[in-house]
């Protein structure tokens, strides 16, 4: 008798929670992340899982006599744009258009943990934008590698 094998499902994600399986990229613009997405679509491709690529941001604030937030930037449409660029910038266009996107509020640890709590994956670079250039790791890749539900993978750039 054939073996019979059932199709799968298909699924759907829910904005803010990762669908089964899904992969969760980190993105910030920087060369680590892109070089995070690239690798995240090829492991797609291998798995068959969909990648979601999710930059996080928050307000700035200035230090002076009292600290300032700077409140008249549109923050978010920065993120958006940031997120738009490195995507279309990091991967050919049919590949692009099969990448989910999302901006959120916060710091990129705490939303890449949120983002990726039900995840079957999580990517990020090994050095975002910020923080001290002789670091072998950012603390954004270590933080999540620490705290990650899910298995994580920190991609280094190549040399």
């Amino acid at each position: 008798m054939p073996e019979q094998r059932a199709e799968p499902a298909e699924r759907a994600p829910v904005h803010g929670a990762a669908a089964p399986g899904e992969i969760v990229v980190g993105v910030d613009g920087s060369p680590s992340s892109r070089h995070a997405l690239q690798w995240a679509v090829r492991q797609a491709a291998l798995t068959g899982a969909r990648v979601r690529a999710v930059i996080a941001w928050s307000i700035p604030v200035s230090y002076g006599p009292m600290p300032i937030p700077q409140v008249w930037v549109d923050w978010p449409a920065i993120a958006a744009e940031t997120l738009e660029l490195a995507v279309r910038d990091a991967l050919p266009a049919e590949q692009a258009a099969e990448v989910t996107t999302e901006v959120v509020e916060g710091g990129a640890a705490p939303v890449l943990l949120d983002a990726a709590k039900d995840a079957g994956l999580l990517v990020v670079g090994s050095r975002g934008h910020g923080g001290f250039a002789g670091l072998l790791l950012g603390s954004t890749a270590q933080h999540v590698t620490t705290h990650a539900r899910c298995p994580v993978v920190v991609v280094h750039e190549p040399r």
